[in-house]
């Protein structure tokens, strides 16, 4: 019998969804179930509205994240910068719960939780806003583009953003799961130094990983992230 899949529960990174990760393929080569969760004000929970906290956000979310893996013995989360400190409180809730079977804890893109952001685009005109963003990420997206688009998607990204300039972690407790952070080689926004401040994070254990590419490397080459995530 084939061994079952690793769970790979993935949160989205700011004015993204689910359908972002729905995009990779799961089970991938290397035995990885990629298991995305949905954040509100998008795809199809459009109508609902975003969150703007992210303690309160990890909260509700959890419920998401059980019923996701109530099939899998093992699991682990990743995020992409909003979708890391995400992802980090989820599994600040997990633990708090008792909840089995999180093994490990991907943090991608992102500082360690206590260092905030010194450049915001919090509260700026929408021109000025998306090219601070844009700035931030080296990477825009083509929909920004389209008028009609930038309209209905600019009221979540920028709820995205807010929530993640105005985040401060919910304890200073570290994890007990392990973390691996990961960054991309030619980030400009998350330095080596901060990616590794991760490790003052968990006291079960803490690798640091960098793959090609700037902040929004995992756009271009999904499988190489995968394959590594599959290696670690």
């Amino acid at each position: 019998m084939p061994p079952m899949p690793f769970s790979l529960v993935c949160l989205p990174f700011a004015g993204s969804g689910a359908g972002f990760y729905r995009a990779w393929p799961s089970p991938t080569a290397s035995g990885i179930a990629v298991l995305p969760v949905q954040l509100p004000g998008r795809e199809e929970l459009f109508s609902e509205e975003p969150f703007t906290d992210v303690a309160e956000a990890a909260a509700a979310l959890v419920p998401q994240v059980v019923r996701l893996t109530r099939d899998v013995p093992r699991f682990a989360l990743f995020g992409h910068s909003l979708g890391a400190v995400l992802s980090y409180e989820i599994a600040r809730e997990l633990e708090r719960r008792g909840h089995p079977g999180l093994a490990h804890l991907y943090v991608s893109g992102s500082p360690g939780p206590w260092t905030g952001r010194d450049s915001r685009a919090t509260g700026l005109a929408d021109d000025e806003f998306l090219s601070r963003v844009q700035e931030f990420a080296g990477f825009r997206h083509e929909a920004l583009d389209d008028p009609d688009l930038r309209e209905l998607l600019l009221p979540v990204l920028r709820a995205d953003v807010a929530m993640h300039e105005n985040y401060k972690p919910s304890s200073s407790d570290p994890l007990r799961t392990p973390i691996t952070a990961l960054r991309g080689t030619d980030d400009a926004l998350v330095s080596r130094d901060h990616a590794r401040q991760w490790a003052d994070a968990t006291r079960g254990g803490f690798r640091y990983l960098e793959l090609p590419g700037g902040h929004m490397y995992l756009t271009g080459a999904p499988g190489a992230l995968l394959d590594a995530i599959a290696d670690d």
